[in-house]
């Protein structure tokens, strides 16, 4: 275990940063607590992109370069205007909102739901993973999860692995040609946490592990370990080499903590030992 070094702080003042993205040369996050969608340029300069009125919400692209927006029961579509259209209307798959996105080499979006209402303080339940294909068919693949949370999809679009934050563990699915999921396994287990993560070009994942962010092989050996002095809650590689390590971390009280003020949330970069691959 190899401990990294320190990394610089891009931005503040954000309510709580989720689902950082690397696209068109920016970071992208959504701020659940401004209910916003945020471009980040390397040089700590930003833009509101779109404002979204769901709490959480996620977001990722499909191969054409259309946005899509997980947003309470729903899910959307960025218009080349920048406003906001229905994509599908998910309600009949899950009673609850949609969490995390990943979009597939193919154009399959999978998007998953906790199963409970968590800022409603109702006792946990397993949660699911759908799918939404190109054609604009929605059906669930996977149920049965611990708080499922943040996905990554291997650069052959052969597995998709997803973490379930209330098992500490990193759990692998084979994807068939139809976009199902089979062949459930424990990919990695890292004792605890789990959230927003991304796969590097050694087939390693940076997974947020509480107030660190584990690089961690398939098996459970972790490579590299970086402590921090708040939360981390999503994580991203980007950058101009796809090398640059980016980080949502903010203070954590609870989950009524995180709209109270100031708010302590950032975005973090540092440099790390391999690029990007897989999705997103």
């Amino acid at each position: 275990m190899v401990a990294g070094p320190t990394p610089t702080v891009l931005m503040e003042g954000i309510g709580l940063g989720e689902s950082p993205r690397w696209h068109d040369g920016r970071l992208w996050f959504s701020d659940w607590v401004a209910h916003q969608v945020i471009a980040l340029d390397p040089d700590g300069r930003h833009e509101v992109v779109a404002e979204v009125d769901a709490f959480p919400f996620s977001m990722d692209w499909l191969p054409d370069g259309t946005m899509l927006i997980t947003a309470g029961r729903e899910l959307l579509r960025m218009e080349p205007d920048r406003s906001l259209a229905l994509h599908r209307d998910l309600r009949d798959l899950s009673g609850y909102g949609w969490n995390e996105i990943v979009v597939d080499g193919r154009g399959n979006a999978y998007v998953n739901s906790v199963g409970f209402d968590l800022m409603g303080g109702e006792k946990p339940k397993p949660g699911l993973i759908a799918i939404v294909t190109p054609e604009g068919e929605a059906r669930q693949v996977a149920d049965g999860l611990a708080f499922p949370n943040g996905m990554v999809v291997t650069p052959d679009d052969s597995t998709l692995v997803v973490a379930e934050s209330y098992e500490g563990r990193l759990t692998a699915f084979d994807i068939a040609d139809d976009g199902g999921l089979s062949n459930r396994r424990v990919w990695a287990d890292q004792g605890e946490g789990g959230d927003g993560m991304c796969m590097d070009a050694d087939g390693a994942i940076w997974s947020p592990k509480f107030q660190r962010c584990i690089r961690i092989r398939e098996g459970g050996v972790v490579l590299d370990e970086l402590e921090l002095d708040r939360f981390c809650f999503a994580c991203m590689l980007g950058g101009d080499d796809g090398q640059t390590l980016f980080l949502n971390v903010a203070e954590w009280n609870g989950p009524e903590g995180i709209f109270r003020e100031p708010r302590t949330g950032q975005v973090l970069a540092v440099e790390a030992p391999a690029a990007h691959s897989g999705r997103p």
